[in-house]
């Protein structure tokens, strides 16, 4: 009987063993990754759906913390060191929480991502990296399924956006760019420079609207030891028309548009045409 007792109970193990169905999650699991100037930003955290309910204030309460999302608790990883107001912060990987309210929400960036969703009576405030407040916004915008995305991206800078029915928060990031920046040119600088080296250089201080005239500079030495080089000429064009030199400006234009047509570099003969035609202009309306 014992021997019978033991046939049964493996038989019906083995039939809920291999009757387990993989169910898809009502809230799927996404990740977001960002680059910001020199900084990745990686975000994993799962959707849930509005599906007909009230969300702030009901099926997510006033007051009381929320994981941002579903599931285990988000996490966010930055590889380099990064500020979120006067928050200095370093490189690492944190579980983001929120208290939601009304008229303000704490944001918290805490250290411990070991938690399955909001840690519950784990969650230990001690443990945050820090806190900070902002306004919701209400947007005419609904949005389904909760949505974490990152919008206003310049190289020291990004706005991450949390957005779920018509509500939204917007969390402004910092990163230390242009310090990490100077210290890899002058590393460059001082290590046999190459013509690429220089026009690289230039262009990132063209894009940034810095140091223009040692822009300028740097793009003459990359054009003597490269020669006649049409995206040479285009930032070339561009520094002396920041520093107002525009008849400069429209010449090193035209040998980049003709060095451009040349090689059949439709996009920079119309990128440098419209720039001669706008720096035309401006010639004109100062004599």
């Amino acid at each position: 009987m014992k021997y019978q007792m033991v046939i049964i109970l493996f038989f019906v193990g083995s039939y809920l063993g291999f009757s387990q169905l993989n169910h898809p999650k009502a809230s799927p699991s996404a990740t977001v990754i960002q680059e910001v100037g020199l900084t990745t930003i990686t975000v994993e955290y799962s959707r849930p759906a509005v599906r007909g309910r009230k969300i702030f204030g009901d099926l997510v309460p006033y007051g009381r913390i929320w994981r941002v999302g579903a599931n285990e608790s988000t996490k966010i990883t930055f590889d380099t060191p990064f500020n979120v107001g006067a928050n200095y912060m370093p490189a690492g990987t944190y579980a983001l929480y929120a208290f939601p309210d009304e008229k303000e929400w704490e944001i918290v960036f805490h250290e411990n991502i070991s938690h399955w969703g909001d840690g519950r009576n784990e969650y230990n405030p001690e443990q945050d990296a820090f806190r900070i407040e902002v306004k919701p916004n209400q947007e005419l915008n609904f949005q389904e399924n909760f949505q974490i995305s990152f919008d206003q991206v310049t190289h020291g800078s990004a706005e991450m956006i949390w957005h779920w029915a018509n509500t939204s928060v917007t969390i402004a990031l910092h990163f230390n760019t242009e310090v990490t920046m100077e210290d890899q040119i002058e590393e460059k600088l001082n290590d046999n420079p190459s013509a690429q080296t220089y026009y690289e250089i230039a262009r990132y201080y063209i894009e940034q609207d810095i140091k223009h005239k040692e822009a300028l500079g740097y793009l003459n030495k990359a054009l003597e030891m490269e020669g006649d080089t049409y995206y040479f000429y285009r930032v070339k064009s561009l520094a002396e028309a920041s520093l107002n030199d525009y008849e400069s400006a429209i010449a090193s234009a035209q040998k980049s548009l003709a060095l451009a047509a040349s090689q059949g570099k439709d996009e920079f003969v119309r990128m440098n045409q419209k720039n001669i035609d706008d720096w035309k202009t401006k010639l004109k309306s100062k004599k």
